[in-house]
């Protein structure tokens, strides 16, 4: 089950955050780290009625931020089309339940809200260094639109769109 996050869920999201970030760094990933995502990007997130968790058997396996916040570094990217969309962002499952399809229910849970709210457009964007999200947009359909530099890393951000039908 899909469901709004509550600020009781912080503590479990965050332990989450804790191991996506041990695991990014195995691997050289340094696109999240001890400073960011932290407690309060997500008591904001849902304040903002914005983070939803993927529930099941009263565990929190993974979570979701959807808004239509754009970044300002997309502006000088090549969007297919000019109007308003959803956006997802901080995308992370638990460890133990990776390749369970987790990413792929909450990416197609962002994709249903957005239609049910009369949207037909997501922008995402991951580091290009997590080759696992690259993956998962690539493979749900994403289409690949460029590249930009923010959140003062060092390699770039490719950012992602997909037209909904």
């Amino acid at each position: 089950m899909i469901r709004k996050a509550k600020i009781s869920d912080v503590g479990t999201i965050m332990t989450i955050i804790n191991e996506t970030v041990k695991e990014m760094k195995s691997y050289g990933n340094n696109q999240w780290d001890e400073n960011y995502p932290n407690s309060e990007t997500f008591i904001n997130d849902i304040k903002n009625d914005s983070l939803y968790v993927y529930e099941e058997d009263n565990n929190i396996k993974g979570f979701i931020c959807i808004d239509c916040n754009q970044a300002a570094e997309y502006e000088n990217l090549n969007w297919s089309l000019n109007e308003k969309c959803m956006v997802a962002h901080r995308i992370a499952v638990n460890t133990k339940f990776r390749n369970s399809g987790i990413a792929t229910k909450l990416m197609s849970f962002c994709e249903e809200l957005a239609l049910k709210e009369g949207i037909i457009y997501i922008k995402t964007d991951t580091y290009s260094l997590n080759t696992k999200m690259n993956s998962l947009f690539k493979k749900l359909g994403y289409k690949f639109i460029g590249e930009v530099k923010f959140l003062s890393k060092e390699k770039a951000f490719y950012c992602y769109e997909k037209i909904l039908k």
